[in-house]
């Protein structure tokens, strides 16, 4: 088996000096991402240049981007048709599009919840098959999130958790499971696709919620900003899953750095790209968690957090 793999792998790769000049690798970028927050590709394209593979030179890119999962299949679909070596993803619907369009092209997945449980993978150490990368560990990090807003929030009775339509319900669970075990009333509102975000947030604030928790999703890493707006002009407390949102207004963030799992994606396809086959390169997993806090947010917000959560912050922005 393992010389098959080794076979199978270089087949996968296809990316060597050839006699007269260098062969150029074609890495498909299944994006999906739209809006203008997340910087998945532009992340990981600077680090595969930092790695040595020069657009035009020794790599190109097939870059398509939907936040619609029918047309993210359709593009995995015709990454596959275009030869591709690898195609490189991120969140559980670039990776279901991406394995529904081919079991044998190398899929690397630069950040998705729960990769085994979502079932991209058999194991984070030996994942098989043709699928590996990051995982973030949403659903313990989302039982984190409420510690951290109780923390700020003492007198918190009820919060409303916000998750995307698709997204795991991991990750949900445990945001129920930690508020319900602090004594707090927890409702969950589900949102299908970024024109319902002004309408889910003005009914969370309507519902008295004292706070709100969004839950890891694609479709909020692209809109944060907008997503930051909307909720300071019902001047309400959040939580967010990175500090991306912290940075341009948000209150509270706790999760992993998501700019080095990116980076993190890139180092998977070079590997993959010198031979190794993806199913003997275990998933990562963050191992630095970024605490992000917003003073002036909390300033207009009337919030006084405590000197313990501001001298544990990894990240203030004043």
């Amino acid at each position: 088996m393992r010389p098959l793999l080794a076979v199978l792998a270089m087949g996968y790769a296809a990316w060597a000096f050839a006699q007269g000049g260098v062969q150029i690798a074609r890495v498909g970028v299944l994006s999906p991402f739209i809006g203008p927050d997340s910087g998945f590709f532009e992340i990981f394209r600077q680090r595969m240049q930092e790695l040595g593979y020069t657009e035009g030179r020794n790599v190109a890119y097939i870059y398509r981007a939907s936040e619609d999962y029918d047309r993210l299949a359709h593009h995995a679909a015709e990454m596959v048709t275009l030869n591709v070596q690898v195609i490189v993803t991120a969140g559980a619907p670039g990776a279901r599009a991406a394995r529904s369009a081919t079991s044998k092209v190398p899929i690397v997945i630069a950040n998705v919840g729960d990769a085994v449980a979502q079932g991209f993978v058999d194991s984070l150490a030996r994942p098989g098959g043709n699928v590996t990368g990051l995982t973030s560990l949403n659903a313990e990090l989302s039982a984190k999130r409420v510690e951290v807003l109780l923390q700020a929030v003492p007198a918190l009775e009820s919060l409303v958790a916000v998750r995307e339509a698709a997204g795991d319900s991991g990750p949900v669970r445990a945001t129920e499971s930690a508020a319900r075990g602090r004594g707090v009333r927890v409702e969950v509102m589900q949102v299908r696709d970024v024109d319902e975000l002004p309408s889910a947030v003005a009914a969370a604030a309507a519902k008295h919620g004292g706070a709100l928790v969004f839950i890891p999703g694609t479709l909020f890493a692209s809109q944060s900003r907008r997503i930051v707006e909307l909720v300071a002009a019902h001047r309400l407390p959040a939580i967010y899953p990175d500090s991306r949102y912290v940075r341009v207004g948000g209150l509270l963030s706790y999760g992993p750095n998501v700019t080095e799992l990116y980076r993190q994606a890139a180092g998977y396809v070079d590997r993959i790209m010198k031979g190794a086959p993806p199913g003997s390169l275990p998933v990562g997993q963050p191992t630095n968690f970024e605490l992000a806090v917003n003073l002036e947010t909390a300033r207009l917000l009337g919030i006084p957090l405590s000197p313990e959560i501001v001298l544990r912050a990894d990240i203030v922005v004043k």
